[in-house]
């Protein structure tokens, strides 16, 4: 399934008859670093008092920040509609900067060693007729990381410290006829993120030209009520603003139509609410509700993901003032102790990964196509559910979860008062909290998709009173925002299930704690147990450690890690332990797995960025890493992205994709042999071989001879054969399910790489300058086995009407720019993404050159 663009935008969108909200990504100037003396002007602290007021749409009266008199006293030329930005850079959004640089050894591991952090400024140009001032102007921006302040003409206009949060500023008092400028500072400080956090406006940014009697921001609310396959009650808040000179008699009406699976309203209104007749002030706002019940719904589930639009129209004599619509899904939610968790009635068990939010190679730039390839392999797997750790998501990934039937626990924070980082959102914590969780809650509540709201994550005064006092306001504000879901938390402390804040949310999260569950359950009867991250396996794809060991620190070598998948952190454990305490305790509703895909940063366990003992295998490598470290002044480890992953950066499944598919997909018939059967030098050596399997058997051969028949026990999740001596030739494996064959694979040794096999992941691309595909790169010999070991440095070149966006290769040590053209294959394979460019036709065509190898070509046609 591949989803438009074009019918993204327009469902994010007010339709297109009294409001417009439109992309506002291209063509911005872009520029590093602040003018000279600027700088010290424009810190939180100084313009604190005039930034405050951008929250006071999320707040009561009585908490809402007093807005300065005047102009905010600083001279900014950046921001100045006659500055002269010629010599910036031009470039459309969303935007990261940091993923655009070098890896640097001497950059934090921890945060994926690329220069994300420096002050920034964009500027874009939006020119208005006379007749066009007649209308309210607003732009709204989905995530600048971070501290933006937005500018028009030159004065301030608001902003948001939050760098995931999205905002919206008022452009209309600062706009004039002719042409007008937007700026946008972003201040991204250094020691204020634990992984790789991006830099930039790395969202997208929207343009809304409204009536100036309108439905406010996130301003509808669509609930619905005793659900069944008979019928449903829906009930419709739309809160309306008049900002117009006179008071203003609106008639707000409600219809609801089906959406297609493109996006688009399909065929006439299935329900009409009844009208409701408003008197709205000059500068003030109310809310109509409307409630009616609709026959026969279409339930939204995990199979079948249907959805309705609610198109609320506001009419005053006889002119339409605004038309807005709310995309919503008909489905009940029920969280319980003893049975677990159902949909619609219906249990579902939580097959769920944990994601950040960057993607790869592309860094922290939003890209639709990379995002929906990432559920897809997700989906593949077996995977029904995503917690967004640790932040609220980019809105399209809970677009594509509303379309594609994955369940999201969106969550709000990674801390609340106390330190992880010292820049980190602790710092205004006391000034925004509420306003982000407000705003965070309106923006999702009406996808489906999401199923209840988390807190915070390992938050530090998890077990303090303080830390208490603080979920019990964020509970509360959960409850008045959207009494629909469960509110939930991470926590990392087995204290925190039995002091208190286990009490306090609806739904308890334990994190790496699986042998805690029966004593949870046993003292808090009635409370709903999930696993809120689970396993920290860690493994590099296709990398093997001999001897085959349990112990952590002997799956480690060259700066990789094994991928028998037997190695988690020293705070974790396995996969199969999750699995052995959840199966023993099947009232725990499911699992969120760290995690779904590797991502930049947090390299764990080679985390440390100051003394830690090398791990080269080679002690002569060693001694050569060792000292080309030392010269940099201390001694830093090389790896830039995390091990983490089920599936890794580059999108290639790990091993242990198959061992949760085995799990999560036990209907469907698959096998899979590790490790993979190159070993040269290891003839005549003890070399294990494991099966993951849906089947409950399996008979394992090497060269046509059996190596015996083994049975999955109670709490056994994998077949081995310990003691196989290793010859080459070929491994081959039969399942069985209930006595009969399910499922085969093999592993065959290749010879040296001869040949470049290509694969894209569609065979078209659209003309939009958005879209993207994605080739897969790998080594073949002569015979056209996969070579599992190959190295050799791959040369992309594409035609002139596409462009390579990046490339990767997996590997957590490769220091080469993810923009370069050139990357050494890992362990047999690289990635190619390429974009088509805007307005082309024809097709794409990619070549791919190594040295020694048969020259390969892959075409893509371009639509």
């Amino acid at each position: 399934m591949r989803i438009s663009t074009f019918l993204l935008s327009i469902l994010f969108s007010l339709t297109l008859h009294a409001s417009e909200r439109v992309a506002f990504n291209d063509d911005w100037r872009f520029k590093m670093n602040d003018q000279e003396g600027v700088q010290d002007q424009l810190t939180y602290d100084t313009i604190r008092t005039w930034l405050l007021p951008s929250a006071n749409e999320f707040l009561n009266p009585e908490k809402q920040h007093p807005v300065p008199e005047g102009k905010l006293k600083a001279r900014i030329d950046y921001a100045n509609n006659d500055f002269d930005d010629n010599d910036w850079r031009v470039l459309n959004l969303p935007h990261d900067w940091g993923v655009e640089g070098e890896f640097k050894q001497e950059y934090p591991g921890e945060t994926g060693k690329l220069a994300w952090w420096g002050i920034a400024w964009y500027r874009k140009t939006l020119e208005l007729s006379p007749d066009e001032m007649r209308q309210k102007y607003f732009l709204d921006i989905d995530g600048a990381m971070s501290y933006a302040t937005v500018w028009c003409n030159g004065q301030f206009t608001g902003g948001r410290p939050y760098g995931y949060a999205s905002f919206r500023v008022d452009l209309t008092p600062f706009l004039s006829a002719g042409k007008n400028t937007i700026a946008i500072r972003l201040n991204n400080p250094q020691e204020s993120a634990r992984w790789y956090p991006g830099g930039g406006i790395y969202r997208n940014v929207w343009l809304v030209k409204a009536s100036p009697v309108h439905v406010t921001h996130w301003g509808t609310q669509v609930t619905t009520n005793a659900v069944s396959k008979t019928s449903a009650a829906i009930s419709v808040e739309c809160k309306v603003q008049n900002e117009s000179s006179e008071t203003v008699h609106a008639t707000v009406t409600n219809a609801i139509y089906a959406l297609g699976k493109d996006g688009s309203i399909s065929g006439d209104a299935l329900l009409s609410f009844p009208k409701k007749t408003i008197a709205l002030k000059p500068g003030f706002h109310a809310t109509a509700s409307a409630e009616s019940t609709l026959d026969n719904p279409a339930l939204w589930n995990l199979d079948n993901p249907v959805r309705y639009t609610v198109v609320t129209t506001i009419e005053s004599n006889g002119e339409i003032l605004d038309r807005h619509e709310t995309a919503f899904g008909i489905r009940s939610i029920e969280f319980t102790a003893d049975k677990g968790f159902f949909l619609n009635g219906e249990p579902v068990y939580l097959k769920g990964v944990c994601m950040h939010h960057d993607l790869g190679a592309l860094g922290a730039a939003v890209h639709l196509r990379a995002l929906e390839r990432q559920l897809e392999i997700l989906k593949e797997m077996g995977c029904n559910a995503i917690r967004t750790t640790h932040n609220p998501p980019t809105p399209e990934l809970a677009e594509l979860c509303d379309r594609m039937g994955i369940l999201l626990i969106v969550e709000f924070f990674d801390m609340w008062q106390e330190a992880k980082k010292a820049n980190d959102y602790h710092k205004y914590f006391n000034d925004w909290h509420e306003a982000d969780v407000r705003s965070i809650i309106r923006h999702f509540r009406n996808h489906p998709s999401v199923i209840a709201w988390s807190l915070g994550n390992e938050v530090p005064e998890q077990n303090k009173d303080s830390g208490r006092t603080i979920a019990r306001n964020l509970s509360q504000m959960i409850k008045e925002e959207d009494g629909t879901r469960p509110s939930t938390i991470g926590c990392n402390y087995v204290e925190s299930g039995f002091e208190g804040m286990q009490q306090i949310v609806d739904l308890f999260g334990y994190n790496y704690k699986p042998h805690t569950y029966r004593k949870f359950i046993e003292h808090n009867p009635g409370k709903p147990l999930y696993g809120s991250e689970t396993a920290s396996c860690v493994s590099t794809r296709g990398f093997y450690v001999f001897p085959v060991s349990e112990n952590n620190d002997a799956c480690k070598a060259d700066f990789q890690v094994s991928s028998y998948d037997l190695c988690a952190t020293p705070w974790s454990q396995i996969p199969e332990i999750e699995f052995k305490d959840q199966d023993a305790n099947p009232s725990v509703l499911g699992e969120f797995v760290w995690t779904g895909f590797d991502y930049l940063g947090e390299p764990t366990p080679y985390h440390s960025d100051s003394t830690i003992l090398l791990n080269y295998s080679d002690p002569e490598a060693r001694k050569a890493a060792e000292k080309e470290l030392q010269s940099l002044g201390k001694i830093n480890v090389p790896s830039r992205s995390s091990y983490f992953g089920i599936i890794d950066l580059a999108g290639f499944k790990k091993d242990r994709f198959y061992l949760y598919q085995a799990r999560w997909r036990p209907d469907f018939p698959m096998a899979h042999i590790l490790p993979h059967w190159n070993w040269e030098n290891r003839t005549g050596q003890i070399t294990p071989v494991h099966v993951y399997t849906s089947g409950d058997e399996a008979e394992l051969f090497l060269n046509g001879k059996s190596l015996g028949r083994k049975k999955k026990g109670q709490y056994e999740y994998r077949l081995r054969w310990d003691d196989v001596v290793y010859e080459p030739g070929t491994l081959h494996v039969i399942a069985y399910k209930e006595g009969k064959t399910w499922a085969e694979d093999s592993m065959r040794t290749a010879g040296t790489p001869a040949s470049i096999a290509l694969e894209s992941d569609h065979p078209t691309i659209r003309a939009d300058g958005k879209d993207l595909v994605f080739v897969t790169v790998k080594l073949l010999d002569t015979k056209g086995i996969f070579v599992p070991d190959a190295d050799n440095s791959l040369t992309f070149s594409v035609s002139d009407n596409a462009e390579i966006l990046a490339t990767d290769n997996g590997n957590p040590i490769d220091h080469t720019a993810f923009t370069s053209h050139t990357r050494q294959a890992f362990n047999g394979m690289a990635l190619v993404i390429i974009r088509a460019r805007k307005d082309q036709s024809g097709e794409i065509q990619l070549h791919v050159t190594a040295e020694g190898l048969k020259p390969s070509d892959i075409r893509v046609k371009i639509r």
